[in-house]
């Protein structure tokens, strides 16, 4: 998601002066101030309505295919967990340390100065813009799915879809949350109420119910076991396909400064949200296995879809489709309220124009939130954020990376920082975590050198953009 500044005059052992980045001087008073209401809840709903989408109609299928294998197949779920679970205590002790609006672009400023924060604040804001023209657009195709009827197009229900929700961050933080909480309660209802049904209705559905529509292989009869080095590849893509349908996790650190009490909320957010999706996927996974034959799941593009047509016939479409709906809709609620946040951080921390750190009485970032949701319009318009969307996967786990680095810096050249929380088992999760993100980048540059050379080239940019920003802000120093 975001990226977050500098820990608030809120917290008695906090004061600016803990923020010594060598090459920043002291930036002007901000132009309004977040409020500090948030608790654990909201980080809970905030993690679980980002992490939560459309992966995983769609990735069970993917890793059962890979692996071959059921026991194998929960295997890696749970690893996927466990890997979310090492960054979440991580990047817990971060967060609660410098609870400050801006994300991963607090810990890189922090640990590496002012033009490494922003970098990872440019890169982390603009693939959340990338991501809200991605999802709008979704939502409009799910929607004219759902109701072919619309006289409107998926741009046109994307676009309004965007701008209600911009509407109500304008309410202010409350409305906000509680629209996160409401959203991710119903999304993960919903997927409750389908699992249920999975091992409820499974035991008395006919085997010819109806056909698996979507299946890819040609005898799903016989699902040939993996061994050796193709179960080794195997491991590694299911792997990797599971951890991104993890991704979304970190959420809460975007509204580290928010939280009435970061040093106790943040923690709990971060490690709560992870436990409540692994075991939603877990539990998923479980249930697609009550009604779906391994080899039907491992041939199956929608193994959720290919499970609801079994047990509720030619209705189990529209279902999904109303699941995938909710999905998308807590999602688009968690980055448009976190992305005007990186911008928020920078421009209070004196790394982007002044007047984007305004804040309302509300504690909306007004301006930041403007500029967000015009470029996710004008990126769902004009339809170029697929490009952009393409350089994702490498952008964001080398934003974990850079969280990981930040970490291991601070505990060496920092030993005196307050850390109301500690990674339980620094220093091999957190070095895991990081050989792993470092793993999956060079994977994402043999595998899409093409994408991640635009990659490297955006944040190359970033170096002019700062200048720049020096240039216009004389502060910077």
């Amino acid at each position: 998601m975001a990226v977050h500044p500098i820990p608030g005059s809120r917290n008695p052992g906090f004061n600016r002066e803990f923020l010594a980045v060598p090459s920043s001087s002291e930036s002007p008073p901000s132009q309004g101030s977040l409020l500090h209401i948030l608790g654990a809840s909201f980080g809970i709903a905030g993690a679980v309505g980002s992490s939560i989408g459309a992966g995983i109609l769609r990735t069970p299928g993917l890793v059962a295919a890979q692996l071959g294998s059921a026991p194998l197949m929960l295997l890696v779920w749970l690893g996927g967990g466990i890997y979310s679970l090492f960054g979440a205590l991580a990047v817990a002790e971060l967060a609660a340390a410098l609870p400050s609006a801006g994300g991963w672009y607090v810990y890189a400023r922090r640990a590496a100065g002012d033009q490494a924060g922003f970098s990872v604040g440019w890169i982390d804001w603009l693939g959340q813009c990338a991501g809200l023209a991605w999802v709008s657009v979704t939502i409009g195709e799910y929607s004219a799915a759902l109701l072919p009827r619309l006289p409107f197009g998926s741009k046109v229900i994307g676009l309004a879809v965007l701008l209600a929700f911009a509407l109500v961050q304008l309410l202010g933080l409350a409305a906000g949350s509680l629209s996160q909480k409401l959203l991710s309660l119903a999304k993960a209802g919903a997927f409750l109420i389908l699992i249920a049904a999975c091992f409820w209705f499974a035991p008395h559905a006919a085997n010819t119910a109806a056909p698996i529509a979507t299946g890819a292989l040609a005898d799903p009869a016989a699902l040939p076991p993996l061994q050796g080095r193709a179960l080794a590849v195997g491991l590694v893509f299911a792997l990797q396909a599971v951890i991104t349908t993890y991704d979304g996790w970190h959420s809460p650190i975007y509204f580290a400064e928010e939280f009435s009490d970061p040093a106790a909320a943040l923690p709990r957010s971060l490690v709560g949200g992870v436990l409540a999706v692994t075991g939603l996927y877990v539990l998923v996974n479980l249930a697609l296995l009550q009604v779906l034959s391994l080899p039907e799941l491992a041939g199956s593009r929608l193994p959720l879809a290919d499970a609801a047509r079994l047990l509720f016939g030619g209705g189990g479409a529209q279902l999904i489709t109303v699941l995938a709906l909710i999905s998308c809709l807590g999602l688009i609620n968690a980055v448009i309220m976190a992305a005007p946040r990186v911008l928020y951080g920078l421009a209070r921390d004196g790394l982007f124009l002044d007047a984007v750190a305004g804040v309302s009485s509300a504690g909306t970032p007004l301006l930041a939130l403007g500029i967000t949701t015009s470029t996710a319009a004008v990126l769902l318009l004009v339809g170029d954020f697929a490009i952009l969307l393409g350089m994702a996967a490498f952008l964001y786990v080398l934003l974990y990376a850079t969280g990981i680095a930040a970490l291991f810096v601070l505990r060496w050249r920092d030993p005196e920082l307050a850390r109301p929380f500690r990674d339980w088992g620094y220093p091999v999760t957190a070095a895991t975590v990081g050989v792993t993100s470092l793993a999956f980048l060079v994977g994402e540059v043999v595998s899409d050198t093409r994408n991640s050379l635009l990659a490297v080239g955006l944040i190359l940019l970033s170096w002019p953009l700062h200048q720049a920003f020096r240039r216009l802000r004389p502060s910077i120093s």
